[in-house]
């Protein structure tokens, strides 16, 4: 058995060290290294509660808006506001959607793709393409993508005033009211987006991509002469090259607050999926263990409501700083493939089924889910009522708790809080990263990356293996959301 570590990553948001324990040319074992504390929960600690939605959103500055979402939610709900107007609820999602929408992008295009365009793959028939459209910082795909990514924030600023960290969205809504000739701009910046995803990613309607309901349907329609020369096409036939459906297999169990909240429920379903099976989610069975991570307690996990965060690097167990989540004692994927196989999205059952978790299906689950949401968007913009209420307002209690779950791009997040005298007493923070990238438990159980990565291929000579590359990168990570 040989020790290798892989790190730091580049093209990750934050710091992340990987180590592998090999067995002759594949990963026996695999340890997940977040690096950098934070600390943004106790810098919260004693703070009026609504300092929340300044500090929250600047946990990190490419998902800021799904901070200030989870912060709001949580405040709602310690202030006693179970109705927000429509509109503000239309706003709400339309922000977040946009982040999250445009995280896919980034993810797919600056992440994830530029792998392939890798010398180590210079032998296949498709790098030449690949390397010209992809490499990073020089491919052709990034100036049509990043103008497309650009005019696409105009939303952000549009709705929520500024991106990142925009004090719009508050816990009855949406401070940033719409005019009739604003809900015309958003119209058309959707219609233009909308062009860009048709023409280049998907090279076919957005509603022929969502209607895909099988494997055999789905590689039919890869060989039509649209998504043929479109950037999902082309992930496509490398996928079936690399068979990156056999890659970074990690438990077979997705979980999902629940993303884009309305009166009537979610756009997309909260729930657990496990075994081609739906059941309901109760986050009372979440809790955090710290066994193995460079904090200070005990063995029994906490359900964050009651959790705190005491940083002690000399932990005998320890390895990391991030904390380990469970649900129901059990490890659980988070993410836009969780998301989509809670909701019950054809295709990707299909998927799971065929394959569970792995490479592809969550890149396809991520490529889907773009054309899902904005089409939603499209519905929602459309829905606005510029002379019509955005927010309510109500007043804090000087003793009260709330919680807020929402759905980032990278998965569930959930900001927990409590309020005594006036005062924040104790705020805590699950990241999507965190559930992914978590440690091992006091039981030994591995999170879901750790758990993803053994049985990884080593190539002679590798010392930043391709293979942990494509695992690591396929759950997007976002090191900075994870440690607090």
């Amino acid at each position: 058995m040989t020790r290798l570590i892989v790190g730091p990553f580049n093209r990750v948001e934050g710091d992340l060290e990987v180590k592998l324990d090999l067995d002759g040319d594949v990963v026996a074992e695999a340890r997940v290294v977040s690096p950098l504390y934070r600390g943004f929960e106790q810098i919260l600690q004693g703070k009026d509660p609504s300092d929340a939605l300044v500090y929250a959103p600047r946990i990190c500055g490419i998902c800021s808006v799904s901070q200030s979402a989870a912060s709001a939610s949580a405040l709602a709900q310690a202030q006693g506001i179970s109705a927000i107007p429509p509109n503000g609820v239309l706003s709400r999602n339309l922000i977040l959607a946009t982040e999250n929408v445009a995280d896919h992008l980034t993810h797919f295009y600056l992440f994830f793709m530029p792998d392939f365009a890798r010398d180590i793959y210079a032998g296949m028939p498709w790098h030449a393409n690949i390397a010209e459209r992809f490499r990073a910082l020089k491919g052709i795909a990034l100036q049509e993508m990043l103008p497309a990514r650009a005019q696409f924030m105009h939303i952000l600023g549009l709705m929520a005033g500024k991106w990142p960290h925009t004090l719009t969205l508050q816990p009855g809504g949406s401070t940033k009211s719409i005019e009739a000739q604003e809900k015309a701009r958003l119209a058309a910046l959707l219609h233009t987006f909308r062009t860009f995803l048709e023409r280049t990613l998907y090279g076919d309607t957005l509603e022929s991509v969502v209607a895909i309901n099988t494997l055999e349907a789905l590689n039919a329609w890869r060989d039509k002469p649209g998504p043929a020369n479109a950037d999902l096409g082309r992930f496509l036939n490398i996928s079936e090259s690399l068979e990156l459906h056999n890659l970074g297999r990690a438990a077979e169990r997705f979980m999902s607050f629940g993303a884009y909240a309305s009166g009537d429920g979610h756009f997309l379903a909260p729930g657990v999926y496990e075994s081609n099976t739906v059941r309901p989610l109760d986050d009372a069975r979440i809790a955090e263990d710290v066994s193995h991570s460079w904090m200070q307690g005990g063995n029994d996990p906490l359900h964050p409501f009651d959790g705190h965060t005491f940083p002690e690097w000399n932990e005998d167990n320890g390895y990391t700083w991030c904390k380990a989540p469970r649900l129901d004692g059990q490890v659980v994927e988070v993410g836009a493939l969780a998301r989509q196989a809670v909701n019950g999205h054809a295709l990707i059952r299909d998927a799971v089924r065929e394959s569970g978790g792995n490479v592809r299906n969550r890149v396809l689950a991520r490529l889907l889910e773009i054309a899902r949401v904005v089409i939603e968007m499209e519905s929602w913009a459309q829905n606005l009522r510029p002379s019509e209420l955005f927010c309510t307002h109500a007043m804090m209690p000087d003793e009260a708790e709330g919680a807020g779950l929402v759905e980032a791009a990278r998965g569930s997040l959930g900001h927990w809080l409590k309020v005594r005298d006036g005062r924040i007493w104790n705020y805590q923070i699950v990241a999507p990263t965190t559930w992914n990238f978590s440690p091992r438990d006091a039981s030994g159980t591995p999170g879901a990356l750790e758990q993803a990565l053994v049985g990884a291929p080593i190539r002679a000579g590798e010392t930043e293996p391709v293979a942990v590359q494509h695992i690591v990168r396929s759950f997007d990570p976002c090191m900075v959301c994870t440690v607090h």
